[in-house]
């Protein structure tokens, strides 16, 4: 693996309408960083965006697949995420600046997160806040050494 390159990781994706607009949107509004981004004039073929705090997101324009069909999982406006800050009260003050669609306000969960959510111009979900997760089970050897599991 290239030292550069991220360790192995989910990607989640989705497509967008007017993707190069999305791009924009998601560094304004909520600090993403685009990394990477493949295609001609308003076209994305291909885009990374990562998170300051680790991870994410993979974007793309709509388009018709290969085969002729659309990519129905995919379509735009149908994405939702959760993305975990350090810091909720700073990125919504952000967004809101930026003139994110806030769709549920500052929060304290039951669970101990501090939360709140937004929407983009394409209609995804995004969801922000400061539950990193449960405690993971220990992986099995072959996964913690890189090699697949048995």
């Amino acid at each position: 693996m290239d030292p550069e390159s991220p360790a192995p990781q989910v990607w989640p994706t989705l497509r967008a309408t007017d993707a190069r607009g999305l791009i924009r949107f998601l560094a304004a509004a909520f600090g993403f960083q685009e990394v990477v981004s493949y295609g001609e004039g308003d076209f994305v073929s291909h885009a990374e965006l990562a998170w300051p705090e680790g991870g994410g997101v993979m974007l793309g324009s709509d388009r018709e697949t290969p085969e002729g069909g659309r990519d129905r999982p995919a379509r735009p406006g149908t994405f939702a995420a959760y993305v975990v800050t350090a810091d909720p009260d700073r990125l919504h003050a952000r967004a809101v600046a930026a003139g994110a669609r806030i769709t549920t306000a500052l929060h304290e969960t039951d669970y101990g997160s501090r939360d709140f959510a937004a929407a983009d111009p394409e209609g995804n979900h995004w969801y922000f806040g400061t539950y990193p997760g449960a405690p993971r089970p220990a992986a099995p050897q072959g996964v913690r050494d890189g090699a697949p599991g048995r």
